[in-house]
């Protein structure tokens, strides 16, 4: 019997670059991609977790540094792309569907349409239990960073700053309703150049992870798929601010 696969994702480079190696693999199938969370709600969900200092500092990162970072490491990131064949482009295809939030009634009507045996995320919000319950479905996803020691948002930046290049890497695992916290499918590492930076690390990630999501997606249809649970200390980090970022830049991390 045929297993159905799916991807839930979030219309950006890394989510397109999955689902363009898993249909190259694995064929047509369908996507269900979110919109961006709203930069209301966005700051409002920071500002009750890491407070208003941290939140502003954070938006000034955003605003003023990350642009920068993207123009400079432009030819960077188009390099990578070639060498690792990365396909970042958005497909047309019937088969991709648009919806507000992967949490809402709109996509769990999808998803009870669709069926899917195997589900792939990348980049959405949490998954809840409602959605959970709706898929049904063995669900994995790819974190950019190794669990359990960098949960949360860039994982691979922050071992560099904290002197752990040993543990900069991505990691593929199931879904819960946790941050990061299914068990442990895979788990890749990555060595940056001394060129790369903030923006590239995604880009090594993801290609380094790709092999690892196909491999996941073959174990489950073959019915062999071994996990193991996340153990040691864990901790959730969250996007640099703006000083924050210089003071590591001044140490070599970029």
């Amino acid at each position: 019997m045929e297993t159905k696969i799916l991807l839930l994702g979030s219309d950006n480079a890394t989510t397109w670059i999955v689902y363009n190696e898993l249909v190259a693999e694995f064929g047509q199938f369908p996507a269900i991609i979110e919109e961006s969370l709203s930069r209301r709600a966005l700051l409002r969900n920071r500002l009750k977790k890491i407070g208003l200092r941290r939140v502003v500092s954070q938006i000034l990162f955003a605003a003023l540094l990350r642009p920068i970072l993207r123009w400079r490491d432009a030819n960077r990131l188009h390099y990578l792309g070639r060498l690792h064949g990365l396909e970042t482009v958005r497909p047309l295809s019937d088969a991709i569907y648009q919806v507000a939030n992967v949490n809402a009634a709109t996509c769990h009507s999808l998803i009870e349409k669709l069926k899917p045996d195997i589900v792939v995320v990348n980049g959405t919000r949490i998954l809840n239990r409602a959605t959970l319950a709706k898929l049904n479905a063995t669900v994995i996803n790819t974190h950019q960073g190794i669990t359990p020691g960098y949960r949360g948002a860039h994982g691979a930046y922050w071992a560099l700053t904290q002197n752990d290049p040993e543990h900069c890497g991505v990691t593929v695992h199931l879904v819960d309703e946790g941050i990061d916290t299914g068990n442990i499918i895979a788990q890749g590492f990555i060595a940056p150049e001394k060129k790369d930076s903030f923006v590239t690390y995604p880009f090594l990630q993801t290609a380094k992870a790709l092999d690892l999501i196909v491999n996941a997606v073959r174990d489950i249809q073959n019915g062999t798929l071994k996990t193991k649970p996340i153990s040691g200390t864990s901790k959730v980090w969250y996007h640099p601010g703006f000083f924050e970022y210089l003071g590591f830049a001044l140490h070599g991390v970029r």
